[in-house]
C-alpha cells in the first residue's frame, strides 16, 4: 500500500507560524460567518476485497492519495456551536493495482467530490487566540469520471477496440473531526483540520466483475480565515 500516511510538517509549520504572529484575537461570536480558503488532502486507508470471478485470488487495488485547492463556509450559531461546509475542487485518485496485481501499476482513476455538512463544538471563550474544536459530520462521496487504464483491458480480457470501463457507487459516510483555529487578528485566523471519513464503495467492471472497497480517508484541510 501507498500514501497511508499524511505527513504533519506543513500543519506544524503553519501552526507554529500563527503561534508567533501578535494582533488582536479574534471573536467568532453567535451570527458570525467564517469563510476560509486553502487546501486539503485526501489520503485513503485502503483496505480492498478481491475482484470477483474470473480473476486471480486476491487480486485487490489501493488507491493514492490527491490534493487540491479548498475551503469553506463556518456559521457561529452560538459562541461555541457552529455549522461548517467544506468546498473544494474535485479530487482525482489513481486506482493501483494491488495484492496479487501488485506490480501492474496504475489500474484506472477517479474523480471524487465530497460533500460534507460537520456540526461543531468550539471551546474555550470566542475571543481566544487559539479555539480547538470538534465535529462530527455527515459526507456523500461523489464519485465520477472514472477511467481504466491499458493494464485493466489486458487483465480482465479486453482489446484495445473493446476497453474495460469501470464505475464507482456514490455513497454516504460518517465523518468525525478534530481542529484548531488561530487567531491573527480580530478579521483573520489560520484554521487546521484533521477528519476522517468511514465510507466504501463498489466498483464494477464492464466485464460484470466488482470488488467491494474501504476507502475511510485521512483528510488534512488547511485554510486563511475572514470573519464577517
Amino acid at each position: 500500500m501507498q500514501n497511508k500516511t499524511i505527513t504533519p510538517s506543513l500543519a506544524g509549520a503553519v501552526a507554529a507560524l500563527a503561534l508567533t504572529l501578535s494582533g488582536g484575537a479574534q471573536a467568532q461570536t453567535a451570527g458570525s460567518w467564517l469563510v476560509r480558503a486553502g487546501a486539503t488532502q485526501i489520503a485513503p486507508q485502503v483496505t480492498s476485497g478481491d475482484l470477483s470471478a474470473p480473476s486471480f485470488t486476491g487480486t485487490k487495488v489501493d488507491v493514492h492519495a490527491d490534493t487540491q485547492l479548498a475551503g469553506g463556509i463556518t456559521y457561529m450559531l452560538t459562541d461555541h456551536w457552529a455549522v461548517d461546509v467544506p468546498l473544494a475542487l474535485p479530487f482525482k485518485h489513481n486506482i493501483m493495482g494491488a495484492g496479487a496485481i501488485g506490480g501492474v501499476g496504475k489500474i484506472g482513476e477517479v474523480k471524487v467530490l465530497p460533500m460534507t455538512v460537520f456540526a461543531q463544538y468550539r471551546f474555550l471563550e470566542a475571543n481566544a487566540r487559539v479555539r480547538p474544536y470538534v465535529g462530527l459530520g455527515v459526507t456523500y462521496a461523489k464519485f465520477f469520471k472514472e477511467r481504466g487504464t491499458a493494464a485493466l483491458t489486458g487483465l480482465t480480457g479486453g482489446s484495445p477496440s473493446r476497453p474495460t470501463t469501470l464505475s464507482a457507487e456514490s455513497r454516504f459516510g460518517l465523518t468525525p473531526q478534530v481542529g484548531v483555529s488561530i487567531a491573527l487578528n480580530d478579521q483573520w485566523s489560520l484554521d487546521v483540520a484533521y477528519y476522517k471519513t468511514f465510507v466504501k464503495t463498489r466498483n464494477t467492471l464492464s466485464t460484470g466483475q466488482t470488488i467491494d472497497v474501504k476507502l475511510n480517508p485521512n483528510v488534512v484541510a488547511l485554510g486563511v480565515v475572514y470573519r464577517f
